[in-house]
C-alpha cells in the first residue's frame, strides 16, 4: 500500500506568484527540516491566515512558560490521539521524539499515556487536556485544584488550557480538509 501523496482533500491552488511570506516560511522549513510541512502548503492561499496561524502556534509552543516545550507537545499528541488526527499525531509525535530523545514516547503517549511511564505532575496535565477535550462542559474548580495540587501556577494551568484548546482546533481543521502529513514526518528523531 503506497503512502497518500495529496496535500489535503481540498483542490484549492496556491496563487501564483506565491505570496513572499508562503516562500520565505517555505525556504525555512526546507532548510531546518529539510522539507516543506503540507500545513504550509494546504494555507498557501490565504497567507495572512498561515502567518497568524504560525504565529499563535510559536508563541504557544516555544515561548517562555512554565511548561517545557517538551510538555506542550507531548499535550499536542495526547489531544490529538483522543481526536484520531493522522497530521498532528505524526507531525508533533516526531517533535515529542526530537524533544526527549525518546524514540517510543510519542507511541506511548498516542496509545495510552497513562501507562505512558509519566511522572504525577505531567500525568495531571494530561489527564486535565483529555478531560478538556472529551467533555469540555464538565471541567470545573476540582480539575484546576487537582493541576494546583500537582504543582502547576495559575499561568501554567491557562497555558495548559490554551494549548490543548489550539490543538483541538487544528485538529479539526486537518480531520476537515483530509491534510495528509509529510512522509517524511514518520523518520525523523528515529
Amino acid at each position: 500500500m503506497s503512502y497518500p501523496k495529496h496535500v489535503m482533500g481540498l483542490d484549492i491552488p496556491t496563487p501564483e506568484p506565491p505570496d513572499e511570506f508562503v516562500v520565505e516560511a517555505s525556504k525555512v522549513a526546507e532548510g531546518k527540516m529539510g522539507f516543506i510541512p503540507n500545513i504550509l502548503k494546504g494555507y498557501a492561499h490565504v497567507p495572512q491566515r498561515l502567518k497568524n496561524f504560525f504565529a499563535t502556534r510559536d508563541e504557544l509552543m516555544v515561548s517562555e512558560s512554565g511548561l517545557s516545550p517538551l510538555e506542550r507537545e507531548m499535550i499536542a499528541v495526547v489531544v490529538s490521539a483522543h481526536n484520531s488526527c493522522f497530521y498532528c499525531l505524526t507531525s508533533h509525535g516526531s517533535k515529542v521524539r526530537q524533544l526527549s530523545g525518546d524514540p517510543t514516547l510519542s507511541e506511548r503517549l498516542s496509545m495510552n499515556y497513562r501507562h505512558a511511564g509519566l511522572d504525577d505532575r505531567v500525568r495531571a496535565m494530561l489527564d486535565f487536556a483529555v478531560a478538556l477535550t472529551v467533555a469540555p462542559q464538565y471541567i470545573g474548580d476540582d480539575d484546576r485544584a487537582a493541576l494546583r495540587e500537582a504543582g502547576f501556577s495559575e499561568e501554567d494551568i491557562w497555558d495548559i488550557i490554551e494549548v490543548t484548546a489550539f490543538f483541538n482546533m487544528t485538529n479539526r481543521l486537518a480531520a476537515g480538509t483530509e491534510m495528509i502529513p509529510n512522509e517524511e514526518y514518520h523518520s525523523l528523531a528515529r
